[in-house]
């Protein structure tokens, strides 16, 4: 009982009542009363004897039979609403209940970046963040997750491994607020837009000369902010880096002809590790075409090379091999 709300409470009573005497309540109510009840009364498949004897004392009378009461809330609310506000008016409220149960928790906070909603949140209860993240799916949960502090991780993971069943008006109370506040914070500050990481993404996705060419002017003018983006940066040199597993994975998506003038100005490193992932007649085919390739223009060869880490990219997210060069990619042991 003590973890029924006072709507929850009043939708109980009036489907005990019965459909004329609630009909005879619910005219008092306001229409934003009456649609808050018949939220709660569409949720609502049955109702233990017990619940409904605590909630009626006074008509205890009424509750003679052993039987649990076991009235399906929405028909119900359905039948009563009519006789009330009238047909229009009343198929008007239920189409609006109807929204409002398939509104989708925290769907808006899901477009939030995950750092600003974890520093906004970091200081709720745990109980509450837990709601939250489980409503966020697994993925933007575990990044959310990530940013928050180590030893309030725990606290929130405890509770969501105990949490069971959360009433849908709590869940909506928390959205709602949850909402509320961000709103007031501004539009503009649920997403980062920049960042080093941002800088490093667009000059992987730059011409050499044009990325090489801000480097250095970085370097001039910043040179602790030009080692962090070039850490954070990807060059067709660092693909040595990769496992055999996974240049053998790129070589299957990359056109003879480009990865020989890709491999032009290559490290010997990296011919070799190409060279290694093919088989020895296509190796040997490989370093015949290199060694009769004439000049050819340097442009030319970093539009290939751009092109193979394009490549390189698309195969990361689908999860067939990692780009091991970035710092902070993951470890191998």
């Amino acid at each position: 009982m003590a973890k029924l709300t006072g709507p929850q409470k009043a939708a109980i009573i009036l489907l005990a009542l019965g459909e004329e005497a609630s009909a005879q309540v619910i005219k008092n109510l306001t229409t934003e009363e009456i649609k808050e009840l018949g939220v709660q009364m569409s949720f609502i498949q049955g109702v233990k004897k017990d619940v409904s004897d605590e909630l009626l004392e006074e008509f205890t009378s009424q509750f003679d039979s052993d039987d649990n009461l076991y009235i399906p809330g929405e028909h119900f609310i359905r039948s009563v609403l009519p006789s009330v506000l009238g047909e229009n008016k009343a198929s008007e409220l239920m189409n609006k209940i109807e929204m409002e149960k398939q509104r989708v928790p925290f769907k808006n906070v899901r477009e939030i970046d995950a750092r600003v909603l974890a520093n906004f949140i970091r200081n709720e209860h745990p109980q509450t963040v837990a709601i939250i993240l489980v409503h966020l799916g697994h993925d933007k949960a575990s990044q959310v997750l990530a940013f928050l502090p180590e030893a309030f991780q725990y606290e929130v993971i405890n509770r969501i491994a105990h949490l069971e069943t959360v009433p849908p008006d709590l869940i909506r109370e928390v959205d709602e607020v949850l909402e509320r506040e961000l709103v007031s914070m501004g539009k503009e500050s649920h997403q980062l837009l920049g960042g080093v990481a941002t800088v490093a993404e667009i000059l992987n996705l730059s011409d050499r000369r044009t990325g090489d060419g801000i480097i250095q002017a970085m370097e001039d003018h910043d040179p602790e902010l030009a080692e962090k983006v070039r850490k954070l940066m990807f060059v067709f040199d660092d693909l040595v880096n990769i496992s055999d597993q996974g240049i053998r994975e790129l070589l299957k998506e990359v056109r003879n002809e480009e990865l020989t003038l890709a491999l032009k100005t290559a490290s010997e490193d990296l011919k070799g590790k190409i060279m290694k992932n093919l088989s020895q007649r296509a190796a040997q085919m490989l370093e015949e075409d290199l060694t009769m390739m004439g000049p050819v223009r340097l442009s030319d060869v970093e539009t290939a090379q751009q092109n193979i880490l394009n490549i390189a990219r698309r195969l990361e997210k689908e999860g067939k091999l990692v780009l091991a060069g970035k710092e902070g990619g993951d470890s191998f042991v």
